[in-house]
């Protein structure tokens, strides 16, 4: 699941009033294009932006887990570290160990991943079961982002085993459109998310069976 966060001091900021940070969260959320065109209008050279794609992916990448324990950093943790600082710029200087602590794992987590053969293929979707381990639930979210950017054309699963049993999923529309992960994943009795990218919190183990092939029905189905 994403850990989300409730910080006890929030306070409503003004819409735009942190450009850098707005790029860096819509580079985590895979919304690469939408990152890329507010940059264009801020004084952001290449591989200022390298940067800041990196951080936002490595934040997304801190926020997956069955539990806070497989996380490098508790996301409040985390957030307190960055709450302070105006420019993401200042934060990965000045909290370099706590950059290089979420940049090696997620290297060493994704390259682990891109190691494992999927678990379903078709024309619609793929699907991929990671094992028992805390690293992959860890890179559940963002591998998901990475099988939708190699292929735009299929929606993606990603499922990783819970400390408790059953799946924690991650599902990942069509890049070339995206729809329906919403829907589909609310079908289910944990899941939920957005149009383009969704979940589920707890499926059974006996389910995965009956998972895939709805995930495939669903999707070969919005290719029509």
């Amino acid at each position: 699941m994403d850990w989300s966060i409730t910080p006890t001091n929030f306070r409503p900021v003004r819409i735009g009033k942190y450009p850098l940070w707005a790029v860096t969260a819509a580079f985590g959320g895979n919304l690469n294009a939408s990152a890329e065109k507010l940059a264009a209008t801020l004084d952001v050279n290449d591989t200022e932006l390298e940067k800041l794609k990196n951080l936002g992916m490595y934040i997304n990448y801190n926020g997956y887990g069955s539990s806070v324990a497989d996380l490098h950093f508790a996301p409040d943790v985390l957030y307190r570290e960055m709450g302070s600082y105006v420019s993401p710029f200042d934060f990965i200087s000045e909290n370099g160990l706590i950059f290089a602590q979420l940049e090696d794992g997620y290297q060493e987590d994704m390259a682990k991943a891109e190691s494992i053969s999927s678990q379903f293929q078709s024309t619609a979707v793929g699907a991929y079961l990671l094992p028992d381990e805390a690293w992959a639930r860890r890179v559940s979210g963002v591998f998901g982002n990475h099988l939708a950017n190699q292929n735009p054309t299929k929606a993606h699963a990603v499922l990783s085993y819970k400390n408790d049993g059953g799946y924690l999923i991650s599902v990942r529309a069509a890049l070339n459109n995206k729809i329906g992960a919403d829907e589909f994943c609310s079908g289910f009795a944990t899941g939920g998310g957005r149009k383009s990218a969704a979940g589920i919190s707890h499926l059974p183990k006996e389910q995965l069976g009956e998972f895939i092939e709805r995930f495939d029905a669903f999707y070969a189905a919005k290719m029509d």
